[in-house]
């Protein structure tokens, strides 16, 4: 009875050990102006892009976050610059929200890159089987 309990416990670690290894895709969904939002992300991004070099991240910011990704405005600037240069890591901003921001694209960190409609972008994400976090306060 005790080996056979020690093997359902092996088979037990064993698959949590290889379910950690597999790699995932995750959709971080950003709207604050707060700076702490703006700083949580990153430090969430940057932790689980070095845990999980396999996975995929993209951080998708609309409405009110418009500042994280600005060069003269952003607290996060050069941790997202670093970041983006990741091949496993995105930063996209809505051009909706660009748009009502009178924001040009040379105005963002660079190799933050911008999608049509943020909204959309984190849909088409979920639908292809990505994770969805939604950073707030």
């Amino acid at each position: 009875m005790k080996s056979y309990l020690n093997l359902i416990l092996a088979c037990l670690i064993t698959s949590a050990i290889f379910a950690q290894e597999k790699p995932v895709k995750i959709v971080f969904d950003v709207t604050s102006d707060d700076p702490s939002v703006h700083k949580s992300t990153v430090r969430h991004v940057k932790a689980m892009s070095e845990a999980y070099p396999d996975s995929e991240f993209e951080v998708v910011m609309y409405s009110g976050a418009m500042d994280m990704v600005l060069k003269n405005k952003s607290v996060v600037a050069d941790d997202i610059a670093n970041l983006v240069q990741k091949d496993n890591v995105d930063f996209v901003i809505c051009e909706g929200t660009m748009k009502r921001y009178n924001t040009a694209s040379s105005d963002l960190i660079a190799g933050v890159k911008s999608v049509p409609d943020g909204i959309l972008e984190i849909i088409v994400k979920q639908k292809e089987g990505w994770g969805y976090i939604k950073e707030s306060k």
